[in-house]
């Protein structure tokens, strides 16, 4: 049964197919895993078991009449507690939402997972309103890293990053507005893909509005391809949503990367100091690409820190998700929410304006970028997991979170896609990430360049053994 656990969501439908395990072996397995690693990392508001197993045992019926309902049917899947799954509360992270409330609806990729058959064991941790990139709250306390349950799981998708690294599920959904699929990801040593934004469709819309992307967190690229297939597409509630999709992401795995134009950016230009650990590891899997046959060029994108015009963008959306709170409401948010709302609040529609033109001029300037390279590689982060419970470093001198995660937001202003990488265990035994960024619209290439990162043997770490 444990071994169940460490295979992926492709590996078990491959099994289920040819009849060596059966959906409620798999379920079964995923949720007692779930359970024995909970006291320790904290990964999930609620675990379903009961549900999740009823729906198991459908799914083993389908397979045995030769009838799976999808791609992904019977396979454990998790739930970022910022996407509505119909049932159950979305709380958010928040003790300012009602859970006695209408939970009747699915989130657009979670309506269409479950119309795959996949299996639904319960909903991941998230701080509040998933502001942060790092995972607490005072809802569910703190959640912890895999690999040292002294360090910070990374956020806002944290739950989801650990529950994915421990074998509880294969598969989940994480939401990522400055990073926060890439984040956690990257800090607990699995892959994590921010697809071009409206990809994958979003109801209700976030409150951080066009810089929130819905993405997959996966053992590997393959089943982030797998998963997008599914996940992919128009939904009628979203009016920002991108069209069919014109092939199959598992289909565009293939193909390596010979004469594919890489662009590697160890720091961005010297504008970001990066650990010697994380900056080595990153550097080996980019010598890897190029010995696949890439051209590789140490090149900088014109990204001068846009943190300013991000804030602008955050905070006032962080006011306006709290505009209408009492002061009840108010005494219940996490004080650096409090504080970043207040802000916003007094953040002009001309500064906002201001902070719009900002973000056209980044993307733009990335156009041109893409015009000489088809990929950008850059670190996913410039150091390891810290310590949990701290927003930022102790002694770092960062004030916020965007502190430590200069390669991230900039790409959720550009609307990019963007995945994280494992590449490696610094000598701390804490995961080290590699980003890949394409061009609007080219998820596919972001996915192939990472999948012939885990065919060459470059990506992937060895699962967490101190849990």
């Amino acid at each position: 049964m444990s071994e169940l656990t460490e295979l992926t969501a492709a590996q078990l439908v491959d099994g289920y197919r040819k009849g060596e395990f059966s959906p409620v072996e798999a379920t079964r397995a995923a949720l007692e895993r779930a359970d024995a690693v909970q006291p320790a990392v904290n990964a999930f508001v609620r675990l379903d078991a009961e549900e999740a197993l009823a729906q198991a045992q459908e799914s083993a019926g389908r397979w045995r009449r030769g009838e799976p309902a999808g791609l992904l049917d019977g396979v454990p899947v998790t739930v970022k507690d910022v996407l509505l799954l119909r049932g159950r509360p979305t709380l958010r992270g928040s003790r300012t939402v009602d859970p006695q409330g209408r939970w009747d609806e699915d989130a657009p990729s979670v309506a269409r997972l479950r119309e795959h058959g996949a299996v639904f064991l319960g909903k991941t941790t998230t701080p509040q309103f998933g502001w942060k990139g790092v995972t607490d709250s005072a809802l569910t306390g703190v959640t912890r890293n895999p690999y040292d349950v002294s360090r910070t799981s990374g956020g806002s998708s944290g739950g989801s990053a650990a529950a994915v690294a421990l074998g509880a599920g294969p598969l989940s959904l994480g939401t990522d507005g400055g990073g926060s699929v890439r984040i956690p990801a990257a800090f607990c040593g699995i892959f994590g893909l921010k697809p071009t934004y409206g990809r994958v469709p979003l109801y209700p819309a976030s409150a951080f509005g066009t810089l929130t992307h819905v993405g997959p967190m996966t053992r590997d690229a393959a089943d982030a391809a797998l998963m997008m297939d599914v996940i992919s597409g128009p939904d009628a509630r979203d009016w920002s949503a991108l069209g069919p999709v014109g092939g199959s992401f598992v289909d565009a795995l293939e193909g390596g990367v010979r004469g594919l134009r890489v662009a590697y950016s160890p720091s961005l230009g010297g504008q970001v100091a990066v650990r010697p650990a994380v900056a080595a590891a990153v550097r080996r899997a980019v010598e890897r690409l190029a010995a696949l046959g890439a051209y590789v060029t140490e090149a900088d994108p014109d990204l001068t820190d846009p943190v300013d015009a991000f804030h602008t963008l955050w905070f006032s959306a962080a006011a306006r998700l709290t505009q209408h709170f009492g002061p009840h409401q108010r005494e219940l948010l996490d004080p650096g929410l409090r504080e970043i709302s207040g802000l916003g609040a007094r953040i002009s529609a001309l500064d906002y304006l201001a902070a719009v033109d900002v973000r056209m001029g980044l993307g733009r300037r990335m156009g041109r970028f893409r015009e000489s390279y088809d990929v950008l590689v850059t670190p996913t982060l410039p150091l390891t997991a810290f310590e949990a419970g701290a927003e930022v470093p102790a002694g770092s001198g960062h004030r916020r979170w965007t502190g430590w995660t200069p390669f991230t937001y900039p790409f959720n202003m550009t609307q990019q896609p963007a995945a994280t990488v494992p590449v490696g265990l610094a000598p701390d035994g804490l995961p080290v990430g590699l980003q890949i960024v394409a061009a609007r619209h080219r998820d596919d290439l972001v996915l192939r360049t990472a999948h012939t990162l885990y065919e060459a043997g470059v990506a992937g770490v060895d699962a967490p053994t101190r849990v």
